[in-house]
C-alpha cells in the first residue's frame, strides 16, 4: 500500500512539473535561433508560419497575438528601451523614427497581462495613416500614463510592452530584420 501511494504522489508531482514548465517555457521563455533583436525590437521569425514549433505556437495562443501568416506581417515586440532597460511604467517615453518598409505599419501598447491598457482616452495605437509627422516626415509618439495631445498611447504603470506590426513588409524587412531602420525608443523621464 505504502508503495502504490510513493508512484501516486511521484506520478501527481512529475505531471505537475512537467505541466508547469511546459507552461512557462510557452509563456515566458520561447527563445531560439528563430528570434531576430533590431535595437530594443525583438521578432520571432517563426511566427505566423508552418514551420513554427509547438512553443512558438502555444506562446501565440497564450499571448492572443492572432498572428497573421509570416509572409503578410512581422510583429516586432520592444520590452525594453534603445539604451536596453526594462521598459517601465513609472517612467514617459517617446517613439522617434521614420516608416518602416512596409505597406502599412501600428504601434499598439499592451499591459503586462498582454491585453490593451485601458484607459479613459481610448488611446491604443498610432498607425501609419493616423501618426503626425514632423516636416521632414520623421514622427514622435510619446507613451506615458498620463494623457498628453498629438501622438500619444497610455501605458500601464504596472508595465508594458510595445508591438510593432509591419503589414507586408518590404523586401529589406523580409531578408534583413534585424538590420533594417525602426524606430527608437528614448526615456524621457520617471516619477
Amino acid at each position: 500500500m505504502r508503495f502504490v501511494l510513493h508512484l501516486i504522489g511521484a506520478v501527481v508531482v512529475a505531471v505537475i512539473l512537467g505541466l508547469g514548465s511546459a507552461y512557462y517555457v510557452a509563456r515566458y521563455a520561447v527563445q531560439g535561433e528563430a528570434l531576430v533583436a533590431n535595437g530594443p525590437w525583438v521578432t520571432n521569425l517563426e511566427t505566423g508560419g508552418t514551420d513554427a514549433d509547438i512553443y512558438t505556437r502555444a506562446f501565440v495562443a497564450l499571448t492572443g497575438l492572432l498572428a497573421l501568416n509570416k509572409s503578410e506581417t512581422i510583429y516586432y515586440n520592444a520590452t525594453a528601451d534603445s539604451d536596453g532597460n526594462a521598459l517601465d511604467g513609472r517612467c514617459s517615453y517617446r517613439i522617434e523614427g521614420r516608416d518602416p518598409d512596409a505597406r502599412w505599419w501600428s504601434m499598439t501598447v499592451y499591459g503586462r497581462d498582454h491585453y490593451l491598457v485601458d484607459n479613459p482616452s481610448k488611446r491604443y495605437s498610432v498607425s501609419q495613416t493616423t501618426v503626425t509627422r514632423e516636416p521632414g516626415g520623421s514622427f514622435v509618439v510619446r507613451l506615458s500614463t498620463v494623457e498628453e495631445t498629438g501622438n500619444w498611447i497610455a501605458t500601464s504603470p504596472d508595465g508594458f510592452q510595445v508591438t510593432l506590426r509591419l503589414y507586408n513588409p518590404g523586401v529589406s524587412v523580409r531578408e534583413e530584420p534585424g538590420s533594417v531602420p525602426l524606430p527608437a525608443i528614448v526615456k524621457e523621464s520617471c516619477s
